[in-house]
């Protein structure tokens, strides 16, 4: 925790006050996330005790059964951004579409996209689970927000993060000048700050993926995890396996301990599963910002430009030297 009581709208104003143009929309923005995090934080913490468990009975657009926390996560999500005039368009992991800007409200200068609740199929074992976002600028030239705002490439992301809903609460994100972490203080009623300019190790011991998926795997992809299971002192192996099969708690943790997660393409699924807008890139913006590196196997994440909301990517994201290492292996270098 930080000497100084810092709460996540004072560290906000701070940063804002770094430049006197700003006009106070981007930094209300992140305190609107911060907002709808404390309301979903406090479903997720009383998930047992009251209706939110379980099945709605519908499909979301990639064929998955809806959780009713996934439902009640996404309505939050909109319901706190959808009037604030500081959004022109919004898209989500649970929705088809982009999510327009009702017209009775006013349209601001920057866009929202956003996984509501990252790692749902766990909450019923009481695993942890999260929140996933990126902030970019409007680019089209329409009053309102188009689909062509929503396809920006990750390197073009003004503000991302997430909020990991575990033993704490916890929200970690970076506006390009640092990587900061808060926790919130239920008896407070705020987030404060608790990790200040975070920085991944450029290498760990620590690797996280689904080996269950082992068969399906590139030759690449098994050689190098077979490499990180070998004992050699002098690079500090064998690593650790580490898996929760949730993203955010995944990558959270080796965001503080040094690491490298994987989800690469298979046979079945060469472009892999996770989301290129939703997931691998806020994360992959995260992640460099701590000195940290982002790929697919070939290409830098940020780097990628999605032709659709819904496009898949594969992901390896972690410690700059093991990512770098893990690539070598997939392009079958090594």
């Amino acid at each position: 925790m930080s000497d100084r009581l810092v709460t996540i709208e004072r560290h906000i104003m701070e940063t804002q006050r770094q430049y006197p143009e700003a006009t106070g929309e981007f930094s209300a923005l992140v305190y609107d996330i911060a907002f709808a995090a404390k309301v979903i934080g406090r479903e997720v913490n009383k998930a047992g005790l009251v209706d939110v468990l379980g099945y709605t009975g519908s499909q979301n657009v990639h064929g998955e059964e809806v959780r009713k926390l996934d439902e009640f996560a996404d309505s939050i999500m909109f319901r706190a951004m959808d009037h604030t005039g500081r959004l022109c368009v919004m898209a989500s992991e649970e929705q088809e579409d982009i999510i327009p800007i009702p017209e009775k409200y006013g349209c601001g200068h920057y866009v929202l996209t956003y996984d509501p609740l990252d790692g749902s199929s766990n909450i019923d074992a009481n695993v942890s689970i999260g929140t996933i976002f990126s902030i970019y600028r409007k680019v089209s030239s329409g009053e309102r927000g188009t689909l062509e705002d929503c396809l920006q490439k990750g390197s073009a992301q003004v503000a991302a993060g997430y909020v990991v809903y575990g033993a704490s609460t916890m929200m970690v994100f970076s506006t390009g000048n640092g990587v900061h972490g808060f926790t919130y203080d239920p008896s407070v009623g705020e987030f404060l700050l608790s990790h200040s300019h975070i920085q991944i190790p450029q290498r760990g011991r620590i690797y996280s993926t689904n080996e269950g998926n082992y068969q399906r795997w590139s030759e690449g992809t098994r050689k190098y995890i077979a490499y990180l299971k070998e004992s050699d002192k002098a690079s500090n192996r064998p690593y650790s396996a580490r898996y929760i099969g949730s993203l955010v708690a995944d990558f959270h943790r080796n965001l503080l301990y040094g690491g490298i997660f994987l989800y690469p393409g298979d046979k079945e699924s060469p472009r892999g599963k996770l989301r290129l807008v939703y997931e691998a890139n806020p994360l992959a913006f995260l992640v460099e910002h701590a000195g940290g590196y982002a790929s697919d196997g070939n290409t830098r994440i940020l780097d990628l430009k999605p032709r659709d909301i819904h496009e898949r990517t594969p992901l390896i994201i972690g410690s700059r030297e093991d990512v770098r290492e893990a690539e070598e292996f997939i392009q079958e270098k090594r």
